[in-house]
């Protein structure tokens, strides 16, 4: 997707979290208050993530760490989440193959097609690189610039960078604390990531990810766009997006039970007395 797309998506998201966590004070409280261990966390990965279950043999919880899919874990009960920790201290790491299989997941999961189709649908709009043209053949190059930015960062970022530099690119959400705290944690999972081996260190798989992936896609891009300036455009604003991404799914658990709440339909008066 490009850059400008992804501003736009980043803009709506913050809209949107700063409206609930101002509309309803008890929003912002729930957010820093949710049960369970607080986790010394990692980094994300790209938009794409999956809930884990503690296991205690360490073969089987190899397997089931790298292959299993919640049920229901959609950020806004869409984009696939399959790279996100949720309520554990620890789990095991994974290896090549499950960095690899779990990008692979989110890349080519079924909502990223029409998700892709609208953002070029938007540049097809605002005429971004307008060197695609109009019509039909225009809007087809934008698809597939737009799925090959999405597609080449998710797979350098959270599956090439990782197993070269040994890393884990799940996110492990916080858990608990205040809005502020966790916000806080969020964005600094850019620069700081676990190592397999459960270090903290520098999140290179993210930083230099981005700007691998950034250098592959002026290869396809209009040569106009083929500049140094315009890749570091472009590695800043894919950084950016990852931050959105890690508060999406630092968040999105409360928000998802705020909403639940707020738009829970109540007892119908006399549903209990039949």
């Amino acid at each position: 997707m490009s850059g400008r797309m992804r501003v736009y998506c980043l803009f709506v998201f913050g809209l949107l979290l700063g409206a609930l966590s101002l509309a309803d004070p008890a929003c912002a409280q729930q957010v820093g208050t949710s049960s369970g261990p607080e986790n010394e966390q990692q980094s994300p990965a790209a938009p794409g993530q999956q809930k884990q279950s503690k296991q205690t043999n360490s073969e089987p919880a190899q397997t089931a760490s790298q292959n299993t899919t919640p049920g229901n874990d959609r950020l806004f009960g869409v984009l696939p989440n399959y790279l996100t920790v949720e309520n554990e201290a620890r789990v095991p790491p994974l290896t090549s193959g499950g960095k690899f299989r779990l990008v692979a997941k989110n890349a080519f999961d079924p909502a990223i097609y029409p998700f892709v189709g609208f953002l070029a649908l938007v540049g097809q709009a605002s005429d971004s690189e307008p060197e695609y043209g109009e019509g039909a053949a225009g809007y087809g190059r934008r698809y597939g610039a737009s799925f090959g930015d999405a597609t080449v960062g998710s797979f350098m970022t959270g599956a090439v960078f990782p197993s070269l530099l040994k890393q884990d690119p799940r996110y492990y959400q916080l858990v608990h604390r205040g809005f502020k705290r966790r916000s806080l944690y969020s964005v600094s999972r850019i620069f700081i990531t676990r190592s397999d081996s459960w270090h903290r260190e520098f999140n290179g798989s993210e930083i230099i990810g981005n700007l691998a992936a950034a250098g592959i896609s002026q290869s396809y891009h209009p040569s106009e766009d083929r500049t140094l300036a315009n890749t570091l455009s472009v590695w800043g604003t894919d950084t950016g997006w990852d931050t959105m991404a890690n508060l999406a799914q630092e968040f999105w658990p409360d928000i998802h039970r705020w909403l639940k709440r707020k738009f829970a339909h109540p007892e119908e008066p006399g549903d209990g007395d039949q």
